[in-house]
């Protein structure tokens, strides 16, 4: 598996879809604004001094949604052919349940459309009710279901986490660790104890290598921050990898230094993503 949004060097761009089947996709997603119960009784009864929340933040959501591509920086623009904004107001919880679908028929998905539809619906809500409620919180913005494409259909309450995959990214061949054949500049062969690490782009360049095997013994924690300070136990150079810019991703996911790590996963530094 591969991050689809980088190139053989590493470096970012858009993923070309000129070739891809043109085919009915379908996204849905959803979160959740929770608040006071006095905040959520005056959003009922129509009393919050910026007027009609709902009916601003469904238009606030459908046109997040249309101009998604304006805020993700590699997403393509998309003639969608229909986004809805649904809410739900919950008593019981104190929150309002939001709810977008986007649909189109093109060459890719519109997971983030609908994603970003709920993420704009759900900052309205909190800017329309803001006045008297400044402690609302905004939580469980997630993909509920995908429809189209080659990956075809998911759906969250059938599909378990670790067989998600992009799109437009074929299934991955199941490798043996020992038949791998990854060397470090050192010779050691990979096993299944091992951590590969890569350096993508300009790192690189600058560390004069692609990757590297990390022992589990090496570690003094088990988390991103303890790759980190294995590689510069071998090395100072590494310690460039402790620059707030430097991005790190585990197993295609992007995470933060206080991410825990297994035997056999995947890390990958590399610099900001800057346009594509």
């Amino acid at each position: 598996m591969t991050l689809t949004h980088l190139n053989a060097r590493g470096e970012a761009h858009m993923v070309d879809v000129a070739d891809k089947q043109e085919t009915r996709r379908e996204a849905r997603a959803r979160g959740a604004v929770h608040m006071q119960a006095s905040t959520l009784a005056l959003l009922s009864e129509g009393g919050l001094p910026k007027g009609d929340v709902l009916a601003t933040a469904r238009i606030a959501g459908i046109q997040a949604a249309k101009r998604t591509h304006e805020l993700i920086p590699l997403c393509h623009a998309l003639a969608l052919s229909k986004v809805t904004v649904e809410f739900t107001l919950d008593a019981e919880h104190d929150c309002v349940h939001v709810e977008a679908f986007c649909r189109l028929n093109g060459r890719t998905g519109v997971e983030m459309e609908a994603l970003t539809a709920v993420s704009v619906a759900c900052l309205t809500l909190y800017d329309m009710c803001k006045a008297v409620d400044k402690g609302m919180t905004i939580d469980g913005v997630r993909l509920e279901e995908k429809r189209g494409g080659r990956s075809g259909e998911w759906l969250r309450e059938t599909a378990p986490e670790s067989t998600q995959r992009p799109e437009n990214e074929a299934p991955e061949e199941a490798i043996e660790p020992s038949s791998m054949g990854l060397i470090d500049p050192s010779g050691a062969v990979s096993t299944a104890s091992d951590l590969k690490v890569q350096f993508l782009a300009e790192l690189r360049e600058r560390f004069e290598m692609p990757e590297i095997l990390l022992s589990w013994d090496q570690l003094p924690s088990h988390d991103i921050a303890g790759v980190k300070l294995a590689l510069i136990n071998q090395d100072p150079k590494f310690k460039a990898l402790q620059n707030q810019r430097v991005l790190c991703a585990r197993n295609d996911a992007m995470c933060q230094d206080g991410a825990a790590i297994v035997r056999g996963d995947r890390i990958a530094f590399f610099p900001p993503v800057t346009g594509g």
